[in-house]
């Protein structure tokens, strides 16, 4: 039995953060029930595997797949799984989670079903879910000091063309042939009465990927300029190579975006072995720090109060070795990433 919804909700927040962390949230959430364990824990990674592939492929956001420590998993979960996103801050964030309940909650609720022995036996579910939060994660990931920066998978306007004189008809004529010539994309033209600096200015404000510019000279010379929203750069294009030029650059700019973001995660990606470096690193820079850890939970209630840090996942692409604990030298179970987060 599947069951996928789109709800609001409403929960008490003692710290709220626009998008992040707010007493009101649109949030998608899917439960499902199963009749064996195996299905149960295949399905609860698969719906990982959803979600890590629309976070990297279509937000650009390039996220850690792991499992929960025992500190931070969902209450009456016996496992719970996690992708991870890393701030251009260098915070951590919770972009979507997965959870295996086994039996629990199917027992507290006495689900049964009749199974192929024709006895009755307690269900085996699943949760999973991903909220408004990766809105916050996108803006918070590409955006800079001008604007937003939207990947252009997304973006509900992709191409922005201005004509630099708004009462100019042959400019106008122009840009409404472009618009046609463009028109499998999510193509606007701004005529609105503000000068051509307000006009452009705007576009970069709300983080259109790609601004065609037509002016006298683009005309007189059959071109258009382009500007990109990633990188700010400009260039000429004659007016027969438009389409393919644009279909590049939307790529492109996919393509940086995503490989910005994952630069960042790596330049700040540490690994650390013992707790007085991960003290002093931590009192440098903010980022994702890979330590071995023993998984107890006093352990990592006090690692959290004294340095305001949490586990955020256990890695599925990291191999475990055999070592002690970075911060209490109790062997450790697994190598774990810990990090501030939103």
């Amino acid at each position: 039995m599947l069951y996928n919804q789109w709800v609001n909700v409403l929960r008490w927040e003692k710290t709220t953060r626009p998008f992040l962390r707010t007493s009101e949230f649109l949030w998608q959430e899917g439960h499902t029930i199963h009749s064996s364990k195996q299905e149960a824990q295949q399905f609860t990674l698969k719906i990982l595997d959803i979600y890590a592939t629309f976070a990297e492929k279509t937000l650009l956001l390039p996220v850690i797949k792991g499992q929960k420590t025992e500190r931070e998993k969902f209450a009456g979960a016996e496992e719970t799984y996690t992708i991870e996103s890393l701030m251009y801050d260098g915070q951590a964030l919770q972009c979507g989670t997965s959870h295996y309940f086994g039996q629990n909650f199917s027992k507290a609720f006495d689900i049964k079903f009749s199974n192929q022995k024709n006895t009755l036996e307690y269900a085996y579910s699943t949760s999973w879910g991903v909220s408004t939060r990766l809105i916050g994660g996108l803006i918070m990931t590409h955006s800079d000091d001008n604007g937003l920066v939207l990947p252009p998978q997304i973006a509900p306007i992709q191409i922005m063309i201005l004509p630099i004189n708004n009462d100019n008809d042959e400019q106008l004529f122009a840009v409404e042939q472009l618009q046609k010539k463009l028109h499998k994309y999510r193509c606007e033209i701004d005529q609105s009465d503000k000068g051509f600096g307000f006009r452009a200015a705007n576009a970069e404000i709300k983080g259109i990927p790609l601004r065609i510019e037509i002016g006298a000279r683009d005309l007189a010379q059959q071109q258009v300029t382009i500007a990109r929203r990633d990188t700010f750069e400009k260039i000429t294009v004659s007016w027969t190579e438009v389409e393919k030029v644009v279909s590049d650059l939307l790529d492109q700019i996919a393509t940086n975006l995503y490989q910005r973001a994952l630069d960042n995660r790596h330049q700040r990606t540490k690994k650390i072995d013992n707790y007085s470096e991960y003290k002093k690193t931590l009192a440098k820079i903010n980022g994702l720090f890979l330590v071995p850890f023993c998984c107890r939970i006093e352990c990592e209630d006090t690692i959290k109060a004294e340095t305001q840090t949490t586990s955020r996942c256990i890695p599925f692409d990291v191999p475990t070795k055999k070592t002690t604990c970075f911060h209490c030298g109790q062997p450790a179970t697994n190598l774990v990433y810990f990090a501030r987060a939103y």
